[in-house]
């Protein structure tokens, strides 16, 4: 069985697909930009790659010219970044919500996609692979699979030079003998790998044949619909860059030649003929002007007074008549501070590749504003960003397949069934992004609040659920789940408020009013009446003096 998927001949499987495969006089759609060519015999089948695949392996080589360039890999560093984010947890993560399956099938489908990013080392190599792919438009694996034990799954994964390889579809045909309409009931495919890439010859190339179980491709998924091959990303950058480009370098140039001030010198040659006039303006010349010139590679210093250019000045004969002799000064660019151009074609390169034009200018400071200050076009790069990563996803699906059947944990007819069920969660790191979210459940949570006094009344609770806090039949569900679990949990925050109010309002309720305490007199000591009788015999004496003087 490994040998039928995995070895490099088109099996049996293909012959049953291609028997099993309902006719239809429609050609099936493909956007996996294969060559489509007429079904042959196995051995010695020509296939002519000149036209299509050549085309497509130069347009892969300009795609990664075009990344070189500054403001296009600050556009891609961008995208990028904001894709794949790497820190400290995973950058991607299976979701296994939807699948109806049993725990321990989940637990062995998640382990298995963990042993997919082993095998990419995507926690390390996650940002080289999106890049490459974004950069490419496609990208190749080979499956390396121990034949004699394929129950081990994929041992390695060997990435694959899209310049080296082609699919390849052979389209298998009838003749419908009442109609005469050639209707199509299958077709075989397998790829051709040329180790030493596809040039113009290819046609006349030895490649390999490999079957498709052995390889695992992805695609952009823009294609070409007149050449019928596949487009990358960067594809409609290339005008915008090749204009940017000759700009500037038209600007280097006017610079160059209109910055500096030249002099036009006028010699008196009087009456000399017009041979020796010009041997008398050539000595003048060399006896006036310096041409020493530093070459920059070899650090030397040489002469080229032999050679005039446009930035030296002029010496023009006057006869004898003139004005005699004089200097006159030309005067260098007015505008050689005006970039309006240039920064006209840079903004049309970044609308190109969706990125916002506000992320140009690097003397922007990031605004931690409200949602109502983000622009509309971090939006449409947000979006731009999630269907980029949907895309790249194809990626996993093929892979966890190819890993799963072998391992024996599901057939490919389940895989059939489950596939739609999978999704993945990349790790976000757009601020715009989260504070829009937050933003949007504010305000819901706000009109919830407003609306709550006419619940009963005017409108139900099941209402406000679905429309005004947007949530779905099964987030219903589970929140009533939760909710009721965390009231039933003695341990939950929620419990513990409401047993903190139940034992505040039974400790006043079993407080005691306050009562007024009896008066008891206190027992004087012997000190304390000994000073109260001296001082009331005191007052007595004081009493009768005032008697006896009156």
């Amino acid at each position: 069985m490994a040998v039928e998927l995995f070895g490099f001949t088109i099996a049996k499987s293909k012959e049953e697909q291609a028997a099993n495969t309902v006719k239809s006089f429609v050609p099936p759609a493909h956007d996996d930009g294969a060559v489509e060519v007429a079904a042959g015999g196995v051995y010695g089948t020509y296939v002519d790659l000149e036209g299509t695949t050549k085309s497509e392996a130069d347009l892969v080589s300009r795609y990664r010219t075009m990344a070189m360039q500054p403001e296009c890999d600050s556009a891609i560093e961008d995208i990028v970044n904001e894709a794949i984010v790497i820190d400290n947890a995973m950058p991607v993560d299976i979701m296994l919500d939807d699948l109806e399956y049993s725990d321990s099938i989940k637990t062995k489908i998640r382990e298995e996609f963990y042993n997919v990013l082993k095998l990419l080392d995507f926690n390390g190599k996650g940002y080289d692979i999106f890049k490459q792919w974004y950069v490419d438009g496609r990208l190749y694996y080979h499956l390396m699979v121990n034949e004699k034990k394929p129950r081990e799954g994929i041992k390695e994964l060997r990435k694959i030079d899209p310049r080296k390889i082609k699919k390849i579809r052979e389209k298998i045909t009838t003749t419908d003998p009442r109609t005469k309409i050639t209707i199509e009931k299958g077709y075989n495919e397998y790829f051709i790998y040329y180790p030493k890439g596809i040039s113009s010859q290819a046609g006349t190339q030895t490649g390999i044949k490999v079957s498709t179980d052995a390889i695992c491709h992805i695609t952009s998924g823009v294609s070409d619909p007149n050449n019928q091959f596949i487009l990358g990303y960067l594809h409609k950058a290339i005008k915008p860059l090749n204009q940017l480009s000759m700009l500037e370098d038209a600007t280097v140039i006017y610079r160059l030649s209109r910055a500096p001030e030249r002099r036009i010198f006028y010699i008196d040659v009087g009456n000399l003929p017009p041979a020796k006039a010009e041997q008398y303006l050539a000595n003048m010349m060399a006896k006036h002007k310096n041409r020493l010139v530093y070459d920059a590679s070899t650090g030397e210093v040489r002469d080229d007074r032999k050679f005039m250019t446009m930035l030296e000045d002029f010496w023009l004969p006057r006869r004898e008549g003139g004005r005699g002799t004089q200097i006159e000064t030309l005067p260098g660019g007015t505008n050689l501070g005006e970039m309006d151009d240039v920064d006209y074609f840079r903004r049309k390169l970044y609308k190109s590749l969706n990125v916002p034009v506000t992320r140009m200018e690097s003397e922007n400071q990031f605004n931690l504003g409200r949602s109502n200050e983000i622009t509309r076009d971090e939006l449409k790069f947000s979006k731009f960003i999630k269907r980029l990563r949907g895309r790249f996803t194809h990626l996993f699906d093929s892979l966890l397949e190819i890993q799963l059947v072998l391992k024996g944990i599901i057939n490919r007819k389940d895989w059939l069934k489950i596939r739609d069920q999978l999704s993945y969660e990349f790790s976000h790191d757009n601020y715009y992004s989260e504070l829009k979210e937050s933003e949007i459940l504010r305000e819901r949570l706000n009109l919830a609040n407003e609306i709550d006094t006419f619940v009963g009344k005017y409108y139900s609770l099941a209402w406000i659920r679905k429309n005004v806090l947007h949530m779905t039949e099964e987030e219903i569900e589970d929140m009533d789940k939760e909710i009721k679990k965390e009231e039933e949990d003695p341990d939950s925050p929620m419990n513990d408020e409401d047993e903190e109010d139940d034992n505040s309002e039974q400790e006043q309720e079993q407080e005691p009013a306050p009562q007024e305490e009896e008066f008891k007199p206190v027992e004087m000591s012997i000190e304390d009446k000994n000073l109260i009788s001296k001082m009331t015999s005191l007052i007595d004496n004081v009493e009768l003096d005032n008697e006896e003087e009156e």
